[in-house]
């Protein structure tokens, strides 16, 4: 069997493009240190949220020196705290969300960061972000669920330590 010289080319940058699809996608899925959400937040009883001490007073809470978790509670159509209130850390500090829903799947999603996450009624999803520099960040939902879906959104604000101290003063938690 004779292969011609235009044949050979052919098949050796079709192989050559296979190849690069294969690594691109490798790289991809492992390389920016992309991961999937763990489930180590655990499972809740999504109709008895009052009954659960992290979700039964959403909030901000500081757990270390430069170490925050926010518990937060995505409903129909908002987020709490996110959607009234803003939620509110200091600069340089490592901020874990905890989010659960009571009533459809939504999502999360801190604009400009890499926490984004679907949130499922019963489950507890755990993300962690860095917030470095003081700035407003948006918060979406970015799955449907609803006719009111559009509106759903929220607030974080990250606040020089000076005005952090200045809004928790009194041991009040923002």
């Amino acid at each position: 069997m004779h292969i011609h010289a235009y044949e050979k080319l052919w098949l050796a940058l079709s192989i050559v493009l296979i190849l690069l699809l294969i690594g691109s996608v490798t790289y991809g899925a492992v390389g920016p240190g992309i991961a999937m959400v763990s489930d180590s937040g655990g499972q809740i009883d999504a109709t008895a949220l009052d009954e659960d001490d992290r979700f039964a007073d959403p909030r901000v809470e500081q757990v270390g020196e430069n170490s925050y978790e926010v518990y937060v509670v995505a409903f129909q159509y908002g987020f709490d705290p996110g959607t009234i209130d803003p939620i509110v850390v200091p600069e340089n500090s490592e901020v874990t969300f905890y989010i659960t829903s009571p009533d459809v799947i939504h999502g999360f999603e801190v604009v400009g960061t890499n926490a984004n996450t679907m949130v499922v009624p019963g489950e507890v999803a755990e993300i962690t972000v860095e917030a470095n520099e003081p700035r407003e960040y948006g918060i979406v939902c970015n799955e449907y669920c609803g006719a009111g879906h559009h509106d759903m959104e929220g607030t974080m604000e990250v606040v020089t330590e000076e005005e952090y101290a200045e809004l928790t003063e009194g041991g009040e938690d923002a």
